[in-house]
Protein backbone atom coordinates (compact mmCIF):
# COMPACT_ATOMS: atom_id res chain seq x y z
CA UNK A 1 0.00 0.00 0.00
CA UNK A 2 1.86 3.27 -1.02
CA UNK A 3 0.48 7.06 -0.17
CA UNK A 4 0.29 9.74 -3.10
CA UNK A 5 3.65 11.46 -1.41
CA UNK A 6 2.40 15.31 -2.35
CA UNK A 7 -0.94 14.94 -0.73
CA UNK A 8 -1.28 16.83 2.22
CA UNK A 9 -2.40 14.90 5.42
CA UNK A 10 -5.58 16.19 8.02
CA UNK A 11 -4.38 15.57 11.09
CA UNK A 12 -7.03 17.00 12.85
CA UNK A 13 -8.95 13.67 12.09
CA UNK A 14 -6.42 12.02 14.43
CA UNK A 15 -5.76 13.18 18.23
CA UNK A 16 -2.42 11.89 19.82
CA UNK A 17 -2.51 11.54 23.58
CA UNK A 18 0.03 8.77 23.57
CA UNK A 19 2.00 9.21 26.85
CA UNK A 20 -1.03 11.16 28.55
CA UNK A 21 -2.55 10.13 32.12
CA UNK A 22 -5.54 9.61 32.50
CA UNK A 23 -6.92 11.62 35.64
CA UNK A 24 -9.21 9.68 38.39
CA UNK A 25 -10.39 6.27 38.27
CA UNK A 26 -8.21 3.34 37.85
CA UNK A 27 -6.55 0.83 35.13
CA UNK A 28 -9.76 -0.84 33.93
CA UNK A 29 -8.48 -4.47 32.55
CA UNK A 30 -4.68 -5.92 33.79
CA UNK A 31 -2.51 -7.73 31.32
CA UNK A 32 -1.99 -11.62 31.68
CA UNK A 33 -5.03 -14.06 31.73
CA UNK A 34 -7.31 -10.76 32.67
CA UNK A 35 -6.24 -9.27 29.77
CA UNK A 36 -6.42 -12.25 27.59
CA UNK A 37 -10.34 -12.43 28.28
CA UNK A 38 -11.05 -9.06 27.91
CA UNK A 39 -9.42 -9.03 24.23
CA UNK A 40 -11.39 -12.24 23.24
CA UNK A 41 -14.83 -10.14 24.89
CA UNK A 42 -13.47 -6.90 23.25
CA UNK A 43 -11.67 -6.72 20.49
CA UNK A 44 -12.96 -4.65 17.36
CA UNK A 45 -16.08 -5.07 19.29
CA UNK A 46 -17.17 -1.84 17.62
CA UNK A 47 -19.15 -0.75 21.19
CA UNK A 48 -17.23 1.33 23.95
CA UNK A 49 -15.44 -0.41 27.45
CA UNK A 50 -18.90 0.69 29.49
CA UNK A 51 -20.88 -1.90 27.34
CA UNK A 52 -18.52 -4.48 27.68
CA UNK A 53 -18.44 -4.28 31.65
CA UNK A 54 -14.61 -3.44 31.37
CA UNK A 55 -15.36 0.39 33.18
CA UNK A 56 -14.11 1.39 36.45
CA UNK A 57 -13.55 4.74 37.72
CA UNK A 58 -14.99 7.76 36.20
CA UNK A 59 -16.43 7.55 32.70
CA UNK A 60 -16.30 11.13 31.56
CA UNK A 61 -12.23 11.11 32.24
CA UNK A 62 -10.30 12.22 29.71
CA UNK A 63 -6.60 12.17 28.87
CA UNK A 64 -4.41 15.19 29.95
CA UNK A 65 -2.12 16.84 27.44
CA UNK A 66 0.37 14.70 25.90
CA UNK A 67 3.80 15.66 25.32
CA UNK A 68 4.15 12.83 22.52
CA UNK A 69 1.78 14.42 20.60
CA UNK A 70 3.30 13.42 17.46
CA UNK A 71 1.02 13.15 14.41
CA UNK A 72 0.30 16.93 14.56
CA UNK A 73 4.23 18.10 13.86
CA UNK A 74 5.68 15.14 11.99
CA UNK A 75 1.97 13.70 10.15
CA UNK A 76 2.09 16.21 6.96
CA UNK A 77 2.14 14.34 3.98
CA UNK A 78 1.97 11.37 1.94
CA UNK A 79 5.49 10.69 2.26
CA UNK A 80 5.14 10.77 5.75
CA UNK A 81 2.63 7.77 5.85
CA UNK A 82 4.59 6.03 3.64
CA UNK A 83 7.63 6.39 6.02
CA UNK A 84 5.85 6.11 9.71
CA UNK A 85 3.53 3.77 11.43
CA UNK A 86 1.58 6.96 12.67
CA UNK A 87 1.81 9.03 9.71
CA UNK A 88 -0.15 6.08 8.04
CA UNK A 89 -2.85 6.13 10.52
CA UNK A 90 -3.85 9.53 9.88
CA UNK A 91 -3.22 8.51 6.05
CA UNK A 92 -6.04 5.88 6.45
CA UNK A 93 -8.48 7.77 8.44
CA UNK A 94 -8.14 10.34 6.59
CA UNK A 95 -8.87 8.11 2.78
CA UNK A 96 -11.85 6.35 4.19
CA UNK A 97 -13.67 9.38 5.88
CA UNK A 98 -13.38 10.98 2.33
CA UNK A 99 -14.54 7.94 0.89
CA UNK A 100 -17.55 7.86 3.17
CA UNK A 101 -18.34 11.37 3.09
CA UNK A 102 -18.34 11.39 -0.71
CA UNK A 103 -20.51 8.03 -0.35
CA UNK A 104 -23.44 9.56 2.25
CA UNK A 105 -23.25 12.72 -0.73
CA UNK A 106 -23.95 10.30 -3.06
CA UNK A 107 -26.52 8.85 -0.94
CA UNK A 108 -27.64 11.81 -0.23
CA UNK A 109 -27.17 11.59 3.16
CA UNK A 110 -25.23 13.67 5.79
CA UNK A 111 -21.60 12.09 6.80
CA UNK A 112 -20.68 12.79 10.32
CA UNK A 113 -16.88 12.60 10.71
CA UNK A 114 -15.32 10.71 13.51
CA UNK A 115 -11.89 11.55 15.38
CA UNK A 116 -9.32 8.81 15.88
CA UNK A 117 -8.11 8.69 19.61
CA UNK A 118 -4.17 7.51 19.35
CA UNK A 119 -3.68 6.13 23.37
CA UNK A 120 -1.49 4.16 25.02
CA UNK A 121 -1.98 2.07 28.11
CA UNK A 122 -5.11 3.24 29.36
CA UNK A 123 -8.13 6.25 28.01
CA UNK A 124 -10.99 7.65 29.51
CA UNK A 125 -13.89 7.91 27.05
CA UNK A 126 -17.69 8.78 27.31
CA UNK A 127 -18.47 5.00 27.15
CA UNK A 128 -15.76 4.28 30.02
CA UNK A 129 -12.17 3.97 30.95
CA UNK A 130 -10.18 1.24 29.68
CA UNK A 131 -7.29 0.06 29.26
CA UNK A 132 -5.03 -1.68 25.73
CA UNK A 133 -5.93 -4.61 26.72
CA UNK A 134 -9.42 -4.25 24.97
CA UNK A 135 -8.28 -3.99 21.48
CA UNK A 136 -9.40 -1.22 19.27
CA UNK A 137 -12.80 0.02 19.62
CA UNK A 138 -15.18 2.20 18.67
CA UNK A 139 -17.42 4.71 21.21
CA UNK A 140 -20.81 5.28 20.43
CA UNK A 141 -20.92 7.74 23.15
CA UNK A 142 -18.50 10.64 21.80
CA UNK A 143 -18.30 9.32 18.13
CA UNK A 144 -15.04 8.42 18.45
CA UNK A 145 -12.32 5.39 17.55
CA UNK A 146 -9.59 4.46 19.80
CA UNK A 147 -6.68 2.67 19.11
CA UNK A 148 -2.94 1.99 20.97
CA UNK A 149 -0.49 1.34 17.91
CA UNK A 150 0.99 -1.94 19.98
CA UNK A 151 -2.10 -4.20 18.90
CA UNK A 152 -0.77 -3.97 15.66
CA UNK A 153 2.37 -5.75 17.15
CA UNK A 154 0.13 -8.21 19.49
CA UNK A 155 -1.76 -9.03 15.92
CA UNK A 156 1.00 -10.52 14.74
CA UNK A 157 2.52 -11.71 17.95
CA UNK A 158 0.00 -12.75 19.67
CA UNK A 159 -2.62 -13.69 17.17
CA UNK A 160 -0.35 -15.18 14.40
CA UNK A 161 -1.25 -12.20 11.39
CA UNK A 162 1.14 -11.91 9.15
CA UNK A 163 0.83 -8.11 9.60
CA UNK A 164 1.61 -5.36 7.30
CA UNK A 165 0.67 -1.98 6.42
CA UNK A 166 -2.97 -2.98 4.97
CA UNK A 167 -3.43 -5.19 8.02
CA UNK A 168 -3.46 -2.17 9.70
CA UNK A 169 -5.61 -0.61 7.70
CA UNK A 170 -8.08 -2.78 7.73
CA UNK A 171 -8.16 -2.45 11.27
CA UNK A 172 -8.58 1.27 11.11
CA UNK A 173 -11.67 0.64 7.92
CA UNK A 174 -13.72 -1.54 10.64
CA UNK A 175 -14.16 0.62 13.42
CA UNK A 176 -14.70 3.73 10.87
CA UNK A 177 -17.23 0.79 9.54
CA UNK A 178 -18.91 0.51 13.32
CA UNK A 179 -19.34 4.93 13.39
CA UNK A 180 -21.14 4.51 9.50
CA UNK A 181 -23.43 1.88 11.59
CA UNK A 182 -24.12 4.14 14.41
CA UNK A 183 -24.79 7.33 11.65
CA UNK A 184 -27.21 5.02 10.40
CA UNK A 185 -28.97 3.53 13.53
CA UNK A 186 -27.06 -0.05 12.85
CA UNK A 187 -24.96 -0.55 15.55
CA UNK A 188 -27.61 -0.05 18.40
CA UNK A 189 -28.71 -3.82 17.08
CA UNK A 190 -25.64 -5.36 18.85
CA UNK A 191 -26.54 -4.31 21.93
CA UNK A 192 -29.13 -6.44 23.23
CA UNK A 193 -26.80 -8.84 25.26
CA UNK A 194 -26.69 -11.54 23.33
CA UNK A 195 -23.83 -13.71 22.05
CA UNK A 196 -23.56 -16.63 19.61
CA UNK A 197 -23.39 -17.38 15.76
CA UNK A 198 -26.19 -16.16 14.90
CA UNK A 199 -26.69 -13.13 17.42
CA UNK A 200 -26.53 -9.36 16.45
CA UNK A 201 -23.62 -8.54 17.86
CA UNK A 202 -21.86 -11.31 15.28
CA UNK A 203 -23.60 -9.61 12.09
CA UNK A 204 -22.78 -6.24 12.90
CA UNK A 205 -19.19 -7.12 13.11
CA UNK A 206 -19.36 -9.08 9.93
CA UNK A 207 -21.17 -5.97 8.22
CA UNK A 208 -18.43 -3.57 9.82
CA UNK A 209 -15.59 -5.97 8.02
CA UNK A 210 -18.18 -5.49 4.59
CA UNK A 211 -17.56 -1.92 4.85
CA UNK A 212 -14.20 -2.16 5.15
CA UNK A 213 -13.89 -4.17 2.00
CA UNK A 214 -16.07 -1.58 0.07
CA UNK A 215 -13.64 1.44 1.48
CA UNK A 216 -10.59 -0.90 0.25
CA UNK A 217 -12.39 -1.25 -3.14
CA UNK A 218 -12.48 2.40 -3.35
CA UNK A 219 -9.74 3.23 -1.85
CA UNK A 220 -7.06 4.09 -5.14
CA UNK A 221 -10.08 6.22 -6.79
CA UNK A 222 -11.47 8.27 -3.85
CA UNK A 223 -10.43 11.78 -4.57
CA UNK A 224 -8.49 13.43 -1.95
CA UNK A 225 -10.06 16.73 -0.97
CA UNK A 226 -5.66 18.62 -1.10
CA UNK A 227 -5.29 17.35 -4.34
CA UNK A 228 -8.61 16.18 -6.10
CA UNK A 229 -5.92 12.86 -6.61
CA UNK A 230 -6.24 9.66 -4.06
CA UNK A 231 -4.59 9.46 -1.51
CA UNK A 232 -3.68 5.40 -1.85
CA UNK A 233 -2.13 5.19 -5.29
CA UNK A 234 -1.70 1.82 -4.60
CA UNK A 235 -3.06 -1.12 -3.76
CA UNK A 236 -2.04 -4.94 -4.54
CA UNK A 237 -3.51 -8.30 -3.97
CA UNK A 238 -0.50 -9.19 -1.39
CA UNK A 239 -1.88 -6.06 0.58
CA UNK A 240 -5.97 -7.45 0.51
CA UNK A 241 -4.42 -10.94 1.33
CA UNK A 242 -2.45 -9.47 4.51
CA UNK A 243 -6.05 -7.87 5.17
CA UNK A 244 -7.92 -11.18 5.16
CA UNK A 245 -4.60 -12.64 6.92
CA UNK A 246 -5.87 -10.34 9.69
CA UNK A 247 -9.29 -10.86 9.53
CA UNK A 248 -8.82 -14.72 10.02
CA UNK A 249 -6.49 -14.26 12.82
CA UNK A 250 -9.11 -12.21 15.25
CA UNK A 251 -12.56 -14.74 14.29
CA UNK A 252 -13.71 -15.69 17.40
CA UNK A 253 -13.21 -19.88 16.73
CA UNK A 254 -9.27 -18.86 16.06
CA UNK A 255 -9.01 -16.91 19.16
CA UNK A 256 -10.97 -19.31 21.18
CA UNK A 257 -8.75 -22.47 19.94
CA UNK A 258 -5.98 -20.49 21.46
CA UNK A 259 -6.94 -19.22 24.07
CA UNK A 260 -9.49 -22.09 25.96
CA UNK A 261 -8.69 -24.83 23.51
CA UNK A 262 -11.63 -25.34 22.22
CA UNK A 263 -14.35 -23.63 20.06
CA UNK A 264 -17.64 -22.40 21.64
CA UNK A 265 -20.26 -21.20 18.64
CA UNK A 266 -22.88 -19.92 21.49
CA UNK A 267 -20.01 -16.84 23.03
CA UNK A 268 -19.19 -15.40 19.58
CA UNK A 269 -19.38 -11.50 19.27
CA UNK A 270 -17.39 -11.24 15.91
CA UNK A 271 -17.70 -14.41 13.63
CA UNK A 272 -15.45 -17.22 12.40
CA UNK A 273 -12.42 -16.31 10.74
CA UNK A 274 -13.77 -17.69 7.16
CA UNK A 275 -17.26 -15.40 8.09
CA UNK A 276 -14.93 -12.55 8.90
CA UNK A 277 -13.15 -13.28 5.62
CA UNK A 278 -16.10 -13.65 3.30
CA UNK A 279 -17.59 -10.52 4.56
CA UNK A 280 -14.64 -8.57 3.77
CA UNK A 281 -14.10 -10.00 0.51
CA UNK A 282 -17.75 -9.59 -0.20
CA UNK A 283 -17.03 -5.56 0.36
CA UNK A 284 -14.21 -5.81 -1.73
CA UNK A 285 -15.73 -7.43 -4.86
CA UNK A 286 -18.62 -5.31 -5.15
CA UNK A 287 -17.65 -2.18 -3.55
CA UNK A 288 -21.37 -1.37 -2.67
CA UNK A 289 -22.47 -1.21 0.81
CA UNK A 290 -25.53 -2.14 -0.22
CA UNK A 291 -24.29 -6.12 -0.41
CA UNK A 292 -23.23 -5.89 3.33
CA UNK A 293 -26.80 -6.57 4.79
CA UNK A 294 -25.57 -9.55 7.05
CA UNK A 295 -29.10 -9.29 9.18
CA UNK A 296 -30.48 -11.17 6.07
Amino acid sequence: MQFDDDADLDTSEVQDVRGSRVPGGRATVGGGIVGLIALLLGLFFGVGPEQLGLSSGDPDAAPTASSAAQVEEACRTGQDANDREDCRTVAVVNSVQDYWEQEFRRRQGTYTPSRTILFSDRIGTACGSATSAVGPFYCPGDRKVYLDLGFFDELRTRFGADGGPFAQAYVVAHEYGHHVQDLMGTLERSQDGRTGADSNAVRVELQADCYAGVWAHHATTTPDESTGRPLITSLTQADIRDGLDAAAAVGDDRIQERLQGRVTPESWTHGSAAQRQQWFTTGFRSGDMADCNTFR
